[in-house]
């Protein structure tokens, strides 16, 4: 895929390195336009298909945070092509400074999170937040890593919800499906996968409750539709 849309590539990480230079003439609607344009190109030739439901329930003002399952490097990709508004995504900080996605997250402005210091996180979690509060979305995927989870869930991290706390900001789940296809099966057939967005969970419903009561909330709630989608996908191919 990156070979047929090498000449992309190359355009896009110039433009994108120009965007940094010069990064007060570039609103973020434009960075989010832009990265758009690329996750598009590379759906193309990747032969991609990313179905979503949900856009109608996200909150029609203010910041918010997604959580989101994790399933492989395609999920911020197509969780972005399918969410019209600008959004941007917290990432492990050692995986972001690899080829391509190194410069993808400085074009959303993406928050690298440094998981071997306690400081730089507590650190990042109040930028977050504070973010958050002016109106910026985030992508976050509170099961950490993803290999080997396809369609099965892990473990939701209750730290990862300290930001929505703090920022007393509806929390969005996400379930994504078959979102480990496109970059981890070696295959040249066209794959297609799922973004559902779900009901928001607003400050007032979970005031009270713990991170990890949280967690395990927006877990059941995202495990509930992988379990209903994959079901309803069984019975369609025995059919």
């Amino acid at each position: 895929m990156v070979a047929v849309s090498f000449p992309c590539v190359v355009y896009y990480i110039f433009k994108a390195h120009f965007i940094e230079r010069h990064g007060e003439r570039f609103s973020e609607e434009r960075r989010y336009r832009m990265a758009r344009r690329c996750i598009s190109i590379m759906m193309r030739n990747g032969r991609i298909k990313t179905e979503s439901t949900g856009q109608e329930l996200l909150p029609k003002e203010g910041g918010y945070i997604m959580y989101s399952n994790h399933q492989g490097k395609y999920d911020t990709l197509g969780i972005m092509y399918s969410h019209p508004m600008p959004c941007t995504v917290v990432i492990d900080a050692y995986r972001s400074k690899l080829p391509i996605t190194d410069t993808f997250i400085d074009l959303v402005q993406g928050c690298r999170l440094d998981k071997r210091d306690m400081k730089k996180q507590l650190k990042a979690i109040l930028e977050i937040a504070e973010e958050v509060k002016k109106g910026r979305r985030y992508i976050i995927f509170p099961e950490g890593g993803y290999d080997n989870n396809r369609n099965e869930l892990q473990d939701f991290m209750a730290g990862s919800f300290k930001c929505a706390v703090k920022a007393k900001a509806p929390v969005v789940p996400v379930a994504i499906i078959d979102s480990y296809k496109p970059f981890g099966v070696n295959s040249l057939r066209r794959v297609k996968t799922q973004v559902h967005f779900l009901e928001p969970i607003y400050y007032e419903e979970y005031a009270g409750m713990r991170t990890v009561e949280i967690a395990n909330l927006v877990k059941s709630r995202i495990e509930a539709v992988i379990r209903a989608q994959t079901k309803e996908k069984r019975l369609a191919d025995a059919g």
